[in-house]
Parts: C-alpha cells; structure tokens; sequence
C-alpha cells in the first residue's frame, strides 16, 4: 500500500523541515522528486540525501514568490502528478507591531508563493489528464495564536484556495487537500528560541510542547507521512479536505 512509483511530484521548500522530510519519504515510496527550493546548497543537499538512498530526484531552484521565475521554471517540467506547496515562513506579532513590510514578505511567500506555484501547475497537470495538489496550510488557519496576525492571515488563505482550486478543477481530474500542522519540531523552532529567549531555550521549547494535548511537539517526518498517504492511490476519493497533524491541538483546545 501507499507505493508512489511511476509518480513524479514537485516538493517546494524541500531544502529543509517538513518540506525535507517531505520529500525523503515520498522517495522512499518509490516516487520521482523534483527537490525545489530558494536556497541552491540546501536543495542540492536533499537531491543528494534521496539519491544515496536509491531514490531518483534532481532540484530546481527558484523564489516562490516571483511568478516568472515559477513559470519558467515549471516550464521545464513535462509532468507533474503531484505539487506539495511545503515552501513558507512565519512571523512573529499583532496588528499593531506586525510592520507593513513583515505583512507583504509573509503574504508574498506563503500566499503568492503558493498561488504561484498552483498557476504554474495546472496547466501541466490538465495536459496530462489531472494530478493532485497538497497545500500546507496551519492549524492557525482556525484557532487564534497570539502574536501570528500575519501567519494566521497567509495560511487561512493557503486554505480557502485549497477549497477554491478543489471545486474548479474537479471535472479536469485534479484534486487539492490541505494539511494542517500544529508546532512541529523544526530547525526554524530552534532559531525561534535562541534569538528570542536566549538561556531559557529547555524552559520555552518545553512550555510550546505542553501546549499541544498529546504533550510534545510533532515531528517532520509524522507530517510527511500523511502526506505520503494523500499521495497515493488510496487517497484517490479524498478532494477538498484538510488534514490536521496537531496532537489534538484543534479539537481538545477549544
């Protein structure tokens, strides 16, 4: 169950976190991984990763939130059976002190960035006769976080054109899921503790654990597997739908 051989899938911000994982294991799957991300030495990494294991991938670099170097970059694509959008960043702040700048680099990567990747696309998956679309969205999409106006903002609609892109394309066979985690242990959380709670790092990664019901943070690697589900030909009647991976965090805190 779950193989993923024959499939070519396109893995943006695949050079590290849950785009990282992503990729690993869906080429531990059998799939072909097109590796992308902004950063050219950590995209290369991930090829490298994946190809040492026996998989098959080559990367692609390009800036997610500058549509022409998207299409053009897509353009050198003949097939794409699935695109996960796993390319974002997230901020820090309130309406008050969220600047206008930090607004527009948080919305022009993880809504732009994932529209752009959507347009660029479709086209190649209608040519083909349909394929899949996996957006990650948040679990902040649907419960407030204090100081994520910004964040919340760009993954609450990273989920509405999830929506959007399901109705419009069903009848051209492409489907589109999102997946929504909660606090997942990544390198950016450590970058997180260390610039703004330096020498109380253990306390503040133990505190965010806690606020999760199951009591820990989630791993890339638990997102990536539900990925790895949506992917395959089991999932083939799922469209529309959001995947929490949050330990409960949706459900039991509210």
């Amino acid at each position: 169950m779950f193989s993923l051989a024959n499939k070519t899938i396109v893995v943006t911000g695949a050079g590290s976190g849950i785009g990282k994982a992503v990729a690993l294991l869906l080429a531990e799957q059998g799939a072909t991984i097109i590796v992308t991300d902004i950063d050219k030495q950590s995209a290369a990494i991930t090829e490298n990763e994946i190809i040492h294991n026996g998989g098959t991938a080559t990367f692609l670099t390009f800036n997610v939130a500058n549509q022409q170097e998207v299409v053009e970059t897509f353009s050198q694509i003949d097939t794409i059976d699935v695109l996960v959008t796993c390319a974002g960043i997230s901020n820090i702040g309130n309406a008050e002190n969220t600047s206008e700048a930090d607004f527009d680099k948080v919305f022009n990567v993880n809504v732009k960035g994932t529209y752009n990747c959507i347009h660029a696309a479709i086209p190649i998956m209608k040519r083909n006769g349909g394929g899949l679309i996996i957006t990650i969205s948040s679990v902040a999409a649907k419960v407030g976080l204090q100081d994520r106006f910004a964040y919340s903002m760009s993954k609450g609609a990273v989920h509405s054109m999830t929506l959007s892109v399901a109705k419009d394309y069903i009848k051209d066979n492409i489907r589109c899921n999102t997946v929504s985690p909660a606090r997942i242990h990544t390198p950016f959380v450590d970058g997180f503790l260390s610039k703004n709670y330096a020498g109380r790092e253990e306390e503040m990664f133990d505190k965010l654990s806690k606020s999760q019901p199951i009591g820990r943070m989630g791993q890339p690697n638990e997102v990536a597997a539900m990925i790895a589900y949506l992917c395959s030909d089991q999932a083939s009647f799922l469209t529309g739908s959001d995947y929490a991976v949050d330990g409960g965090f949706i459900t039991l805190n509210t």
